[in-house]
């Protein structure tokens, strides 16, 4: 699950955006200040970091120079009430990815959230997985990387190619939830959807039947209410 973080002095800036983050299936931690701020991004570790740029005390052009100075990468994406030009070229100099304006639409900065996490991810997971190799056993359950092969007991499970992808993604990373966006955006990419069936859910389905002695009732491809899905980390 991606953890998003908000430095802004506005509490009603804090429940809008907490309301909007979670209820798409992501981690939130908020800031009320500078140095309240810098103190969770060394705690928290959060993926993307909204920062408004009129804070009390250290403004977030600053902040933001100061974040880039400790070598953080994540992506930083400016919430300001002004939209001059002169505002905008003092945020991407300071290190911003992005400008958002006050009042904002929130569908706009969710697609510009997932954007750069998009991005994020690309340059992380897509580099790891284009070179996976080795395998991942939890109880009966086998992943093969570099075969391309799922085994339960030993004996091969036959897995479409999206299915393998789906469950080598969640491998990857046992114990970490997606959501259901998350996974669909991993395997299509761009937003691309399968054909025939766009439905992560029906892929989990069907693999469940071919992997789970009991598929209402699995023990590796676990559901994680109202998120997504991880795959176990332990039996």
């Amino acid at each position: 699950m991606f953890k998003v973080m908000l430095i802004d002095d506005e509490e009603s800036i804090h429940s809008a955006i907490r309301m909007v983050l979670e209820h798409e299936g992501y981690a939130y931690v908020g800031a009320r200040d500078a140095e309240e701020g810098l103190d969770l991004l060394a705690r928290e570790k959060p993926d993307l970091l909204l920062l408004d740029v009129m804070l009390p005390g250290m403004n977030g052009f600053d902040l933001c120079i100061r974040i880039r100075q400790q070598e953080r990468d994540l992506p930083i994406i400016f919430l300001s009430a002004k939209s001059d030009i002169v505002d905008k070229s003092i945020g991407f100099k300071a290190g911003g990815d992005d400008y958002v304006t006050k009042p904002f639409d929130t569908t706009e900065l969710l697609l510009r959230i997932e954007a750069h996490l998009r991005r994020r991810r690309d340059a992380i997971e897509f580099a790891s997985c284009s070179t996976r190799e080795g395998s991942m056993t939890v109880g009966d359950l086998e992943v093969r990387f570099d075969a391309y092969q799922v085994l339960v007991r030993g004996e091969v499970v036959p897995l479409t190619a999206k299915e393998f992808e789906i469950v080598a993604f969640l491998a990857m990373h046992p114990g970490k939830v997606f959501t259901r966006g998350q996974i669909q955006e991993y395997i299509w990419g761009d937003g691309q959807v399968d054909a025939k069936s766009n439905s992560i859910t029906v892929f989990v389905r069907k693999i469940r039947e071919k992997i789970e002695e009991n598929p209402s009732q699995p023990k590796y491809l676990l559901t994680v209410p109202r998120v997504g899905y991880k795959m176990t980390d332990a039996l």
